[in-house]
C-alpha cells in the first residue's frame, strides 16, 4: 500500500506528540508547561483542520483584494484539501473568475456545488451567483429555479437584498442596467 506523506498526516503526528509530550509534563509536575504545550497543540490540530490559506482567501476576497487573493488560492492544491474545504476551494475560485469568464466561474460553482458545502448559506449564494450567470446567458427559466432554491436555503435572511436585485434583473433586465 502505497501512503503518501500528506502536510494534514504530518500535523496531526505533531498534534499526537505535543499531546503526549504535555501529559509527560504534568505527570512530571512541571503544570505550566504541560499548559503551554496543550495550548501549542490545539493550534497546530486546528491547523490540521482548517487550510489557513484559504481563510486568507476569504478575507483578501472581503477586502477586495483581488490579485493577493488570486495568488493565495493558485498556491493551494484541492486535492489536499477536506472534502467539505474542497467545496469552498471552487466556491473562492468561482467568485475570483467571475470577473473574467462567465463559464469558468459556472464550472468552479457547479464544482462546489458536486463536492459540497459546508453551510446552507454558502449553497445559497452559489446558487444565487448561478443564477445570474444563467440570467446573463438568457436562460430565465433555469435562473428562476436556482432563485427558488437560493430563497429557500437562505434560511437566516442573508441574502435578501442580492436575490431580490437578480429578481429584478432576470424579470426585466434593463431597469437594472439602467441603476448601475
Amino acid at each position: 500500500m502505497n501512503f503518501p506523506l500528506d502536510t494534514r498526516v504530518l500535523k496531526f503526528g505533531l498534534t499526537a506528540s505535543a499531546i503526549a509530550y504535555a501529559v509527560k509534563l504534568f505527570l512530571s509536575g512541571h503544570t505550566g508547561s504541560g499548559v503551554g504545550m496543550v495550548i501549542l497543540a490545539i493550534l497546530i490540530g486546528l491547523t490540521a483542520l482548517r487550510s489557513i490559506r484559504m481563510v486568507l482567501v476569504a478575507i483578501r476576497i472581503q477586502q477586495q483584494k483581488m490579485d493577493k487573493a488570486r495568488k493565495l488560492l493558485a498556491g493551494i492544491n484541492p486535492n489536499h484539501l477536506w472534502p467539505k474545504n474542497r467545496g469552498q476551494y471552487w466556491f473562492l475560485q468561482g467568485n475570483l473568475v467571475l470577473e473574467s469568464s462567465l463559464a469558468e466561474a459556472e464550472k468552479a460553482f457547479r464544482k462546489a456545488l458536486e463536492v459540497g458545502l459546508k453551510r446552507d448559506e454558502e449553497k445559497a449564494a452559489v446558487m444565487l451567483n448561478l443564477a445570474a450567470i444563467q440570467g446573463t446567458k438568457g436562460r430565465k427559466k433555469e435562473a428562476k429555479a436556482l432563485l427558488v432554491r437560493a430563497k429557500r436555503l437562505d434560511k437566516k435572511g442573508m441574502l435578501k437584498a442580492d436575490i431580490r436585485t437578480i429578481e429584478q434583473g432576470i424579470n426585466n433586465p434593463q431597469t437594472v442596467m439602467r441603476r448601475r
